[in-house]
């Protein structure tokens, strides 16, 4: 927000929106003698790490949620010695390698915010699902209108998007429906099977059945 504030102090909104740069436009308009050379080598490994921070991050999601079944379980495959999640590591490399494909990289990075928006307007809102348990312990319990400004913050946001984003959105949001519903019906499958009158149940704690 101070970045963002500082920006519009320095340069109009309007000359901002239209720069292919706009922060290196800001540093330009302060004075300060940066080449813009070093300042792009910046700006690059800022988003190679940002990219690779997501991926990461994208990758054990994908693995949690199929622990928690709320994806195929086949994504929650690790290798043997150093347990990591290969299988969910390689879709969403792949996932991610396709969709550079699709559109121009504008666009992809719009849909990636519109999904994140998505993200944080669910947790807002299960934050306020959550804060009407009643617990004996001591917990934290944040002020309801922290969570509610959150929703009201992501709503004001999402009405930014663009229709093409919202397309892309809609899409990947269906795929991930989709998933999951897969996942729970091969769930289900599974514990019918394992239940059936001389089934074989398996203890995943043990590994012996």
């Amino acid at each position: 927000m101070l970045v963002g504030l500082a920006s519009s102090i320095a340069l109009p909104p309007a000359e901002l929106q239209e720069s292919s740069g706009p922060l290196l436009a800001v540093v330009e308009a302060t004075g300060v003698s940066i080449p813009s050379w070093l300042f792009s080598l910046i700006a690059l490994i800022a988003v190679a790490n940002g990219a690779l921070l997501t991926m990461i991050m994208v990758s054990r999601l994908t693995y949690g949620m199929a622990e928690q079944g709320l994806l195929p379980s086949a994504l929650g495959r690790v290798l043997p010695k150093r347990k990591t999640p290969w299988v969910a590591i390689l879709t969403t490399t792949l996932v991610a390698m396709g969709l550079t494909l699709v559109g121009d990289l504008a666009t992809l990075a719009e849909t990636v915010v519109l999904l994140l928006l998505v993200v944080f307007l669910s947790v807002n809102v299960s934050v306020l699902v959550l804060r009407r348990d009643r617990v004996e312990q001591d917990h934290f319990r944040v002020w309801t209108f922290v969570p509610v400004l959150g929703v009201a913050s992501c709503i004001l946001l999402l009405t930014q998007q663009r229709p093409i984003v919202w397309l892309f959105g809609a899409i990947l949001l269906a795929v991930g429906g989709v998933l999951y519903v897969v996942a729970r019906w091969s769930r289900k499958h599974a514990e019918k099977r394992n239940n059936r009158p001389g089934g074989v149940a398996v203890d995943n704690q043990e590994g012996t059945s």
